[in-house]
């Protein structure tokens, strides 16, 4: 199983990169796992609509030159289905199970995704209602996936 991390950004914090680090390590075990970091743009202040669009569409087109004809896209996304731990674990076997061996997940910048990146969603996943971070989402979704190898091996996990 191959799993590609596409995110905006780079991180800077020395903790957040640590984490990273360290769930990296962890995931070593069940899966290849890949970051690939794509430049984000300056966002002004009180920024239009219009430059709002132009922001994401820029970052779009970065994040889509590294998707895979083949790969099976996982966005993250207010908007998208939220499910629990063990939900995701599932639906991660299910994915698999039908054949899928890379799995990418999307994280845009502090705007959000563009609608190109969004449209070629095989699932839009959300994990709240509330906006994080988008360095932080790294943190989160990678320890949710490993999480979700842990669930699918039988091997026991935190509740």
């Amino acid at each position: 199983m191959r799993i590609t991390i596409i995110s905006v950004g780079k991180i800077k914090e020395k903790y957040l990169v640590d984490a990273i680090g360290e769930y990296t390590k962890r995931l070593s075990k069940y899966c290849r796992l890949e970051m690939i970091e794509v430049a984000d743009e300056k966002t002004v202040e009180n920024a239009s609509d219009t430059v709002i669009g132009q922001i994401k569409d820029k970052e779009g087109t970065r994040i889509l030159k590294y998707i895979a004809e083949d790969a099976f896209v996982i966005t993250l996304e207010i908007a998208g289905k939220m499910l629990d731990s063990k939900e995701l674990a599932g639906k991660l076997e299910d994915i698999m199970v039908e054949g899928n061996s890379h799995i990418i997940f999307i994280i845009g910048g502090s705007l959000g995704l563009s609608e190109q990146v969004s449209k070629r969603a095989d699932f839009k996943l959300s994990f709240s209602k509330m906006t994080f971070p988008h360095q932080l989402m790294r943190v989160i979704l990678l320890e949710q996936i490993y999480r979700s190898f842990r669930i699918n091996h039988n091997e026991p996990y935190h509740k």
